[in-house]
């Protein structure tokens, strides 16, 4: 999970709801779905900010066939006058029409009752959420509560404090972060970059460049609009490279450190 800070006011169609606030879930619930023509400039705003990454997972779902969904970062229904709170919104991996069916089909061919659905569309994500132990994409500080491992899975950084690991393991569960899906997918990309560092490391060729091809943002097209896009996964690529990954953001791409 990295830190995103929106920009800027957001489109105006956002800005004219937020001039009215709903009052409750039933007003939610028949303004969001009127919003729905103006829903796409939203979401294309916010993977500008995001670099198509999904905010919580830190999925290319553009890549995947799962599409995005706006996500509430503190849910409607928990506070129904933020829903057009652009401060509020985030893009997050899965849309209704895509990747919620995609992933029923994987999730079918995996035996016993395992939750596959993560980030915003996690079960538990749109339940009630402690607002005081989830750790926010909002925190700067949001990547430093977590660290990956190389058979895939994420867990809480060790060199947090108690209090912030308990909050790693609740946010964790809460956007079911350790999905089968995402735990592949991560195993291997971390294999993958194992492979391509001892290649380099064989030939002498430059561990800097390597990184800087895999930490540094590139360009996406989707017509009429040009995205900056960064690979998936990019926290774990960082914590991977470690010193090396510090030292290539600062130098080619220093408002990602």
């Amino acid at each position: 999970m990295r830190h995103v800070a929106p920009t800027g006011a957001g489109p105006v169609a956002l800005s004219q709801a937020n001039q009215t606030p709903p009052e409750s879930s039933d007003e939610v619930t028949r303004r969001w779905h009127e919003f729905a023509p103006s829903k796409q400039a939203v979401i294309d705003r916010l993977l500008q900010d995001q670099y198509m990454l999904c905010c919580y997972s830190e999925l290319r779902a553009d890549l995947y066939g799962l599409g995005y969904h706006i996500e509430h970062i503190e849910n409607k229904s928990q506070n129904p006058q933020r829903t057009f709170d652009w401060s509020n919104l985030a893009a997050s991996a899965l849309s209704s029409d895509e990747g919620l069916p995609k992933l029923a089909s994987y999730r079918a061919a995996i035996p016993g009752k395992v939750e596959v659905n993560f980030g915003g569309h996690a079960r538990e994500k749109q339940n009630q959420v402690d607002t005081v132990q989830f750790v926010s994409i909002r925190d700067p500080q949001c990547a430093s509560y977590f660290a990956y491992l190389s058979n895939g899975e994420m867990g809480p950084n060790l060199n947090r404090s108690l209090a912030d690991q308990a909050r790693a393991e609740y946010t964790i569960r809460l956007l079911n972060l350790n999905s089968p899906y995402l735990v592949t997918l991560r195993r291997n990309l971390w294999d993958e970059l194992d492979a391509l560092l001892a290649q380099h490391l064989d030939k002498g060729w430059s561990i800097e460049h390597l990184c800087q091809g895999e930490m540094t943002p590139h360009g996406r097209h989707t017509a009429p609009h040009y995205l900056p896009a960064l690979n998936s996964f990019f926290s774990l690529t960082r914590q991977f490279f470690g010193p090396v990954a510090e030292q290539t953001l600062r130098q080619y791409a220093p408002g990602l450190v």
